[in-house]
């Protein structure tokens, strides 16, 4: 801990869960290992599978890889943090460690927002616009606006945490949060620069997340009334099976995100357990369940994974018949 009024801090030391007392973090970190595990498996199979299934390489399921990897990058930068310390009660992080999971953080947040809301204008000019679909949306268009969406984020981002980098920062070095993140970080700097670097993060936060959210919001509710439209009832279901997964990760997503900015600009306050929690939440949750969304919603994903099985299976039979004989 420093005590200068103006310090060179060396370290930020990671709070993890406020109030948690030492009997529960055997228990807490092999929950948040079996969280990791789950990000892994669930978005390393959604990769695997369809990036080895000729089938599935379509502008659709491109997009997909573009979430199960920003989820994969998140789950890898911030939680075996908060596990180690946890389980080997490793509360230190240098200012630079810190500062580079702090960018990491928010430039896969930004990305995933920008994915999400490529996910809802495919599904928009699907609905709308299907004899245009084929030519706006290929592979090639696809894979050229996912790649402008992670290189002009890291760009933009980079920009924010060198800003929030260069404030002087006082008397404490405690983050109360499980890991860096821009609020956590800039709440123990000081200095006349230090509301105007919230202001533009705030604008920017709001920007990465409002700009998305409104337009999805729209596009969904576009292709609500388009199946209201629609004669066919086999046809109706198969829009809103396709969609219905993708506006739950999307509210999984942005509702609890919202509120966290909202509130701490509105000046609504909550405990700093809550918040941690919250935080945790909307971080940690979507990245887990979007797999199973992607493989048991999707019915093109879900036949692809049955006949790896059906393969497998066969494989392994000749192999033992093989042996046998």
């Amino acid at each position: 801990m420093t005590s200068n009024n103006i310090t060179n801090i060396k370290y930020f030391v990671i709070t993890g869960f406020p109030g948690l007392q030492p009997q529960y973090y055997g228990p807490v970190s092999v929950l948040l290992l079996l969280v990791f595990l789950a990000i892994m498996i669930g978005n390393g199979l959604t990769l695997a599978t369809i990036t080895f299934v000729q089938t599935l390489h379509k502008p659709t399921y491109l997009i997909f890889c573009n979430l199960a990897m920003t989820d994969l990058a998140f789950g890898t930068v911030t939680l075996p943090r908060v596990i180690a310390r946890y389980w080997w009660n490793d509360v230190i992080s240098s200012y630079i460690a810190c500062f580079t999971q702090m960018y990491f953080v928010h430039a896969l947040g930004a990305i995933h927002s920008l994915i999400l809301l490529m996910m809802a204008l495919d599904r928009f000019v699907a609905v709308w616009f299907p004899f245009q679909y084929l030519v706006l949306f290929t592979n090639k268009s696809v894979s050229i606006s996912c790649a402008l969406c992670w290189i002009l984020t890291l760009i933009r981002m980079a920009g924010i945490v060198f800003n929030a980098s260069t404030l002087p920062y006082c008397d404490v070095n405690v983050i109360m949060q499980c890991y860096c993140n821009h609020i956590s970080i800039t709440r123990l700097a000081c200095g006349n620069r230090l509301a105007f670097i919230n202001e533009v993060a705030i604008a920017n936060a709001m920007v990465t997340l409002m700009f998305p959210l409104s337009f999805i919001i729209f596009s969904y509710f576009s292709i609500f009334i388009a199946v209201l439209r629609i004669s066919q009832v086999e046809r109706r279901h198969k829009v809103l099976s396709t969609c219905a997964p993708q506006l739950f990760i999307t509210g999984l997503y942005y509702v609890p995100r919202s509120f966290v900015y909202i509130a701490n600009n509105v000046g609504f306050h909550f405990s700093i357990l809550a918040r941690v929690v919250i935080t945790m939440m909307y971080s940690l949750i979507p990245a887990a369940v979007n797999p199973l969304i992607y493989c048991f919603k999707t019915a093109d994903i879900k036949q692809a994974l049955i006949q790896r099985v059906k393969n497998a299976k066969i494989d392994i039979n000749y192999l033992l018949t093989f042996i046998s004989n």
